[in-house]
């Protein structure tokens, strides 16, 4: 039900609200946007000169914007930069025991987000990262607010915004940063797999083949390179799709941050496609594209305006099939399969760079590849970053038809380089994004789309902050209670037992960050989710509460909603023992926005109960439509 919210509760939550929301951006001025009732289009341009240093005080008049080969006016132009690059985060905003928010204060400059990517990099080659990250930390300019994030097969959040070098070596030297199950070595590897293990048996074993036994095990050994490169090719999609879920999340935490965001991505290799394998008897039987997924990827970072910026965390690489130390029996006597390996390494590592180009130029980054100094490539890329402008212009083609178009900027002076995205996907932002309307068509073995809300909605994953939350969390009383409140619904695969604590959720969603359109009859209505989980220490999902509603706001209602947020009440129990953790989540059903947080049990479990009056009375609320 929508609002069983008290009026004590509403005051001084929703004042609180109020005050979040006005520093944070709204969505009708959000320049991290994309929309079909503004038709706002949005592009970061770094320009440097020759030297690779940034171009200051360029005006709009300085500027050509074409779309698709035709002139775009040029409706707002900003510079940013602060040249001292000693630019500071703004402070938290101070909350009362029990009151949480996922609003996130960073510089309304460029931010740096480093991603270190241990699923897609070789464990060889993560040592020498994490030693250059440490190398980094150490030189890295003093007061410029970084955030880390770990990728293993889901997005750890490990260090939010800081320029404090410790805080960020710790976050580095973080244990929870697992090495990739899915990637053995180097690319393109003559990793000695089943087939030539056999191979080997049968050379060295003596036996004298018996009559028709060469054939057998010829296809045998044949059936078994089929079988391992299918299984490279599904390990490789796999991949695929944990960096791209990863990416997606990461790109929904940041579109509630202003501005642009350099996101400094250090991986090994990222697997878009898979080629066809001319070894094996079937060589499309491991073909694999991820295309589909990669264009929502490409449209959540342009409108959260993040700025790609790949690095290869290999380095400058050789083929490891030169390597002497890495070699086997079985290039002794087969010159072909030597051949056909070398192919193949150059291939694939192609394809692994061609995506990370494909990606900067896509969000207006720049991708270092073939580097050993990685350091130096992450301090060309904050420099980069660091100085901007940013343009926007509404479309002359105001059809939006999901095909691609182009954008090109020019300057009038010569000899100086740009830096943008080129282009986007011309969806219509309110309902492409949504998880029965997904653009482009996705291979026949590609992985199915993946609901951003059960993402969002994972135990340690980073707040969405898409749409701002303030939320209390308070004990309904000190009862020890054996059943669970009303409309909690058990994991059936947990075993949480009583007793129980039920906790009061109450939320106040930012309205301007949600979707509503007003019917004939003067009402606002709403398409809303709202989700409670209750997580263990070890994450395990225990209990929930998911509520669909369709809003039905009265005018002076919905008046009253915009300046002090709009409520929403749930109840919840945890067991009274124990390390445990809420998830709140709330999803517009029609924009696909969100905003989700964590609360940990042990900030709330003390605290006061909800007073009687608070937990029983009503305020005059809006009729909910389930």
């Amino acid at each position: 039900m929508l609002s069983k919210l008290p009026l004590l509760f509403l005051l001084p939550l929703t004042a609180s609200l109020a005050q979040t929301t006005s520093q944070a951006p709204q969505p009708t001025q959000s320049v991290a946007t994309l929309r079909a009732h503004t038709q706002l289009v949005v592009v970061d341009v770094v320009v440097t000169d020759k030297s690779q240093n940034p171009v200051r005080n360029l005006k709009a008049s300085d500027f050509t914007l074409l779309e698709s080969g035709q002139p775009q006016q040029i409706k707002s132009f900003e510079e940013h930069g602060d040249p001292s690059g000693t630019a500071a985060t703004k402070p938290m905003p101070v909350n009362s025991p029990g009151i949480f928010s996922n609003y996130s204060p960073a510089p309304s400059d460029a931010v740096n987000v480093l991603l270190v990517d241990t699923l897609n990099t070789p464990v060889t080659d993560q040592i020498y990262l994490h030693d250059q990250f440490r190398k980094y930390i150490k030189t890295a300019k003093p007061g410029v607010p970084t955030a880390i994030f770990g990728l293993t097969t889901k997005l750890l959040f490990l260090q939010s915004f800081t320029s404090d070098p410790e805080l960020l070596k710790a976050a580095i030297d973080n244990k929870n940063i697992a090495h990739s199950p899915l990637i053995e070595r180097v690319t393109g590897g003559n990793t000695t797999q089943s087939a030539d293990q056999m191979s080997e048996t049968v050379a060295t074993s003596g036996v004298t083949a018996q009559p028709g036994s060469t054939a057998f095990m010829q296809q045998v050994i044949a059936d078994l390179k089929q079988f391992d490169a299918q299984q490279n090719s599904f390990q490789s999609q796999l991949r695929a799709k944990y960096t791209l879920d990863a990416i997606n999340q990461l790109a929904r935490f940041l579109s509630g941050i202003p501005g642009r965001k350099n996101l400094i991505w250090f991986s090994g290799s990222f697997p878009l496609d898979v080629l066809p394998d001319g070894s094996i008897n079937d060589p499309f039987t491991v073909v694999a594209s991820s295309e589909a997924e990669y264009r929502e990827t490409t449209n959540l970072l342009t409108r959260a305006q993040v700025a790609v910026y790949p690095i290869d965390a290999r380095g400058a690489m050789t083929s490891p099939n030169m390597d002497i130390s890495q070699s086997t029996s079985i290039y002794l006597d087969d010159a072909k399969r030597f051949n056909a390996d070398e192919v193949k390494y150059h291939l694939t590592a192609g394809a692994e760079n061609l995506t990370m180009l494909r990606m900067a130029d896509d969000s207006g980054g720049h991708a270092f590849i073939n580097t050993n100094d990685l350091v130096d490539a992450i301090n060309k890329a904050t420099a980069a970053g660091s100085h901007y402008y940013t343009l926007t212009y509404s479309p002359t083609d105001s059809k939006w038809n999901g095909n691609f178009r182009k954008i090109q900027v020019k300057v009038q002076q010569s000899g100086l380089n740009l830096a943008y995205r080129r282009g986007y996907f011309a969806d219509d932002p309110d309902i492409s994004l949504q998880p029965h309307h997904r653009s482009g068509k996705a291979s026949a073995t590609a992985a199915p789309p993946v609901d951003p809300m059960h993402v969002a909605m994972m135990h340690g994953a980073p707040d969405s902050t898409q749409i701002t939350l303030k939320v209390r969390v308070l004990p309904t009383s000190k009862a020890r209670e054996t059943d669970v409140a009303k409309g909690n619904t058990l994991n059936p695969s947990s075993d949480m037992k009583g007793p129980y604590r039920r906790y009061a959720i109450d939320i106040a969603a930012d309205p301007y960050s949600i979707h509503t359109e007003q019917a004939s009859d003067g009402n606002y209505h709403a398409e809303l989710q709202f989700l409670t989980y209750v997580y263990d220490r070890n994450g395990s999902l225990l209990n929930m509460e998911s509520d669909p509603v369709r809003a039905n706001f009265s005018p002076d209602l919905y008046k009253q909603i915009l300046h002090s947020g709009l409520p929403y009440r749930q109840e919840i129990s945890v067991p009274l023992k124990g390390d445990f953790y809420l998830r709140i989540g709330i999803h517009d059903l029609v924009t696909n926005r969100i905003g989700s947080l964590e609360v940990p049990i042990g900030a709330v479990k003390d605290l006061p109960p909800l007073p009687a009056s608070a937990a029983t009375e009503t305020p005059p609320a809006p009729s909910p439509e389930k």
